[in-house]
Protein backbone atom coordinates (compact mmCIF):
# COMPACT_ATOMS: atom_id res chain seq x y z
CA UNK A 1 0.00 0.00 0.00
CA UNK A 2 1.30 3.32 -1.12
CA UNK A 3 1.20 6.08 1.45
CA UNK A 4 -0.73 8.46 -0.19
CA UNK A 5 -3.04 5.85 -0.78
CA UNK A 6 -2.98 4.75 3.35
CA UNK A 7 -3.16 8.52 3.61
CA UNK A 8 -6.33 8.84 1.58
CA UNK A 9 -7.91 5.78 3.55
CA UNK A 10 -7.07 7.30 7.20
CA UNK A 11 -8.47 10.84 5.75
CA UNK A 12 -11.67 8.98 5.12
CA UNK A 13 -11.77 7.41 8.78
CA UNK A 14 -11.24 10.73 10.14
CA UNK A 15 -14.08 12.30 8.23
CA UNK A 16 -16.56 9.95 9.63
CA UNK A 17 -15.91 10.80 12.92
CA UNK A 18 -15.27 14.70 12.29
CA UNK A 19 -18.57 16.85 13.82
CA UNK A 20 -20.61 19.27 11.70
CA UNK A 21 -18.34 22.35 13.16
CA UNK A 22 -15.31 21.87 11.57
CA UNK A 23 -13.86 24.96 13.34
CA UNK A 24 -13.54 23.75 17.05
CA UNK A 25 -10.78 21.48 15.31
CA UNK A 26 -6.99 21.64 15.45
CA UNK A 27 -4.04 19.99 13.44
CA UNK A 28 -3.61 18.21 16.77
CA UNK A 29 -7.14 16.84 16.92
CA UNK A 30 -6.96 15.26 13.33
CA UNK A 31 -3.83 13.39 14.68
CA UNK A 32 -5.48 11.88 17.32
CA UNK A 33 -8.75 11.53 16.17
CA UNK A 34 -6.46 8.97 13.32
CA UNK A 35 -4.67 7.65 16.43
CA UNK A 36 -7.40 6.64 18.14
CA UNK A 37 -9.09 5.15 14.60
CA UNK A 38 -6.15 2.85 13.92
CA UNK A 39 -6.21 1.65 17.66
CA UNK A 40 -10.06 0.56 17.06
CA UNK A 41 -8.78 -0.92 13.97
CA UNK A 42 -5.87 -2.88 15.02
CA UNK A 43 -8.39 -4.50 17.87
CA UNK A 44 -10.96 -5.57 14.94
CA UNK A 45 -7.89 -6.62 12.56
CA UNK A 46 -7.47 -9.24 16.21
CA UNK A 47 -11.01 -10.11 15.80
CA UNK A 48 -10.78 -10.83 12.31
CA UNK A 49 -7.78 -12.40 12.21
CA UNK A 50 -9.06 -14.78 15.29
CA UNK A 51 -11.98 -15.42 13.32
CA UNK A 52 -10.10 -16.56 10.32
CA UNK A 53 -8.00 -19.14 12.60
CA UNK A 54 -10.94 -20.39 13.94
CA UNK A 55 -12.94 -20.69 10.53
CA UNK A 56 -9.86 -22.62 9.49
CA UNK A 57 -9.36 -25.19 12.43
CA UNK A 58 -12.90 -26.17 11.87
CA UNK A 59 -12.51 -26.67 8.32
CA UNK A 60 -9.16 -28.80 9.15
CA UNK A 61 -10.88 -30.72 12.04
CA UNK A 62 -13.70 -31.46 9.34
CA UNK A 63 -11.37 -33.22 7.24
CA UNK A 64 -9.87 -35.37 9.63
CA UNK A 65 -12.79 -36.42 11.00
CA UNK A 66 -14.06 -37.28 8.14
CA UNK A 67 -10.98 -39.26 7.12
CA UNK A 68 -10.98 -40.92 10.33
CA UNK A 69 -14.48 -42.41 10.46
CA UNK A 70 -14.30 -43.17 6.62
CA UNK A 71 -15.27 -46.52 6.31
CA UNK A 72 -11.96 -47.86 4.21
CA UNK A 73 -10.16 -46.92 7.38
CA UNK A 74 -12.08 -48.21 10.41
CA UNK A 75 -11.38 -51.03 8.54
CA UNK A 76 -8.02 -50.41 8.80
CA UNK A 77 -5.24 -51.82 11.66
CA UNK A 78 -5.41 -49.59 14.29
CA UNK A 79 -1.65 -48.72 14.40
CA UNK A 80 -2.07 -48.58 10.25
CA UNK A 81 -1.84 -44.40 8.78
CA UNK A 82 -5.20 -43.28 7.50
CA UNK A 83 -5.21 -43.60 3.36
CA UNK A 84 -6.64 -40.49 1.38
CA UNK A 85 -10.34 -40.79 0.66
CA UNK A 86 -12.78 -39.18 -1.53
CA UNK A 87 -14.41 -36.02 -0.24
CA UNK A 88 -18.15 -35.76 0.28
CA UNK A 89 -20.57 -34.61 -2.04
CA UNK A 90 -19.99 -31.31 -3.65
CA UNK A 91 -23.16 -30.12 -2.36
CA UNK A 92 -21.18 -30.73 1.09
CA UNK A 93 -18.02 -29.69 0.48
CA UNK A 94 -19.21 -26.30 -1.63
CA UNK A 95 -20.34 -24.27 1.59
CA UNK A 96 -17.07 -25.25 3.32
CA UNK A 97 -15.31 -24.13 0.38
CA UNK A 98 -17.58 -20.67 0.81
CA UNK A 99 -15.93 -20.46 4.45
CA UNK A 100 -12.79 -20.97 3.35
CA UNK A 101 -13.11 -18.02 0.59
CA UNK A 102 -14.96 -16.23 3.92
CA UNK A 103 -11.74 -16.85 6.02
CA UNK A 104 -9.31 -15.81 3.53
CA UNK A 105 -11.45 -11.98 3.16
CA UNK A 106 -10.26 -11.77 6.94
CA UNK A 107 -7.45 -12.23 7.18
CA UNK A 108 -6.33 -10.02 3.94
CA UNK A 109 -8.81 -7.65 5.70
CA UNK A 110 -6.43 -8.15 8.76
CA UNK A 111 -3.27 -7.85 6.94
CA UNK A 112 -4.39 -4.55 5.47
CA UNK A 113 -5.50 -2.57 8.63
CA UNK A 114 -2.21 -3.66 9.87
CA UNK A 115 -0.23 -2.27 6.91
CA UNK A 116 -2.22 0.69 7.62
CA UNK A 117 -1.76 0.89 11.05
CA UNK A 118 2.04 1.03 10.09
CA UNK A 119 1.81 3.67 7.51
CA UNK A 120 -0.28 5.44 9.07
CA UNK A 121 3.11 6.70 12.01
CA UNK A 122 5.13 7.37 8.70
CA UNK A 123 5.30 11.56 8.87
CA UNK A 124 4.40 12.11 5.47
CA UNK A 125 1.60 9.98 5.47
CA UNK A 126 0.36 12.48 8.74
CA UNK A 127 1.11 15.51 6.81
CA UNK A 128 -0.74 14.87 4.22
CA UNK A 129 -3.71 13.68 6.14
CA UNK A 130 -3.54 16.93 8.12
CA UNK A 131 -3.39 18.87 4.67
CA UNK A 132 -6.28 17.24 3.58
CA UNK A 133 -8.39 17.96 7.06
CA UNK A 134 -7.19 21.23 7.24
CA UNK A 135 -8.19 22.03 3.87
CA UNK A 136 -11.68 20.49 4.11
CA UNK A 137 -11.94 22.84 7.41
CA UNK A 138 -11.32 26.02 5.41
CA UNK A 139 -13.08 25.08 1.73
CA UNK A 140 -15.87 22.70 3.21
CA UNK A 141 -18.61 25.22 1.99
CA UNK A 142 -16.94 25.25 -1.14
CA UNK A 143 -16.69 21.95 -1.48
CA UNK A 144 -19.92 20.98 -0.87
CA UNK A 145 -21.26 23.60 -3.02
CA UNK A 146 -19.24 21.47 -6.02
CA UNK A 147 -20.85 18.12 -4.86
CA UNK A 148 -24.56 20.12 -4.67
CA UNK A 149 -23.58 21.15 -8.12
CA UNK A 150 -22.71 18.34 -9.58
CA UNK A 151 -25.20 15.91 -8.09
CA UNK A 152 -28.18 17.09 -10.12
CA UNK A 153 -31.24 15.46 -8.97
CA UNK A 154 -29.27 14.17 -5.60
CA UNK A 155 -29.69 16.13 -2.34
CA UNK A 156 -26.27 16.14 -0.61
CA UNK A 157 -27.76 15.78 2.92
CA UNK A 158 -29.62 12.61 1.92
CA UNK A 159 -26.06 11.15 0.11
CA UNK A 160 -24.53 7.77 1.76
CA UNK A 161 -21.69 10.01 4.26
CA UNK A 162 -18.95 7.52 3.14
CA UNK A 163 -19.68 8.88 -0.12
CA UNK A 164 -19.82 12.56 0.52
CA UNK A 165 -16.43 11.85 2.65
CA UNK A 166 -15.18 9.86 -0.60
CA UNK A 167 -16.12 12.93 -3.17
CA UNK A 168 -15.05 15.67 -0.31
CA UNK A 169 -11.18 14.20 -0.26
CA UNK A 170 -11.74 13.28 -4.12
CA UNK A 171 -12.23 17.68 -4.50
CA UNK A 172 -10.10 18.98 -2.27
CA UNK A 173 -7.32 17.23 -3.68
CA UNK A 174 -8.10 17.50 -7.07
CA UNK A 175 -9.47 21.37 -7.10
CA UNK A 176 -7.85 22.73 -3.99
CA UNK A 177 -4.29 20.65 -3.27
CA UNK A 178 -3.39 19.86 -6.68
CA UNK A 179 -0.13 18.21 -6.19
CA UNK A 180 -1.65 14.16 -7.82
CA UNK A 181 -2.54 13.17 -10.86
CA UNK A 182 -6.27 13.23 -11.55
CA UNK A 183 -6.42 9.83 -12.62
CA UNK A 184 -4.66 8.21 -9.58
CA UNK A 185 -6.99 10.51 -7.43
CA UNK A 186 -9.98 9.30 -9.04
CA UNK A 187 -9.27 5.61 -9.37
CA UNK A 188 -8.04 5.52 -5.92
CA UNK A 189 -12.02 7.28 -4.82
CA UNK A 190 -13.46 4.41 -6.68
CA UNK A 191 -11.51 1.64 -4.69
CA UNK A 192 -12.68 3.39 -1.30
CA UNK A 193 -15.91 3.42 -2.66
CA UNK A 194 -15.98 -0.17 -3.64
CA UNK A 195 -14.31 -1.16 -0.45
CA UNK A 196 -16.33 1.00 1.97
CA UNK A 197 -19.86 1.39 0.21
CA UNK A 198 -21.94 0.21 -2.10
CA UNK A 199 -22.08 -1.37 -5.45
CA UNK A 200 -23.84 1.91 -6.84
CA UNK A 201 -21.27 3.96 -5.12
CA UNK A 202 -18.09 3.48 -7.58
CA UNK A 203 -20.21 5.09 -11.09
CA UNK A 204 -21.68 7.81 -9.18
CA UNK A 205 -18.29 9.35 -7.68
CA UNK A 206 -16.66 8.01 -10.76
CA UNK A 207 -19.57 10.29 -12.57
CA UNK A 208 -19.07 13.45 -10.28
CA UNK A 209 -15.69 13.48 -10.10
CA UNK A 210 -15.54 13.42 -14.06
CA UNK A 211 -17.33 16.61 -14.29
CA UNK A 212 -15.69 18.19 -11.47
CA UNK A 213 -12.32 17.51 -13.46
CA UNK A 214 -13.96 18.91 -16.64
CA UNK A 215 -14.93 22.12 -14.60
CA UNK A 216 -12.65 22.97 -11.82
CA UNK A 217 -9.50 21.59 -12.97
Amino acid sequence: MQARRASRELALILFSQLEKNLDKYQESDFEKIVLKSVRTLISSSKEELGLATSGLLEISEFIEDYENNHPDNLKRPIDANNIPVQIPLTSDMAGRIKTVLSVCDQAINALETAELSTLSQKEDVRDYINKIALTFKEKKQDVDSIIKELAFGWDIDRLFKIDKDILRISIIELVFMKDAPHKVVIDEALELAKKYSTDDSPSFINGILAKVVERYV
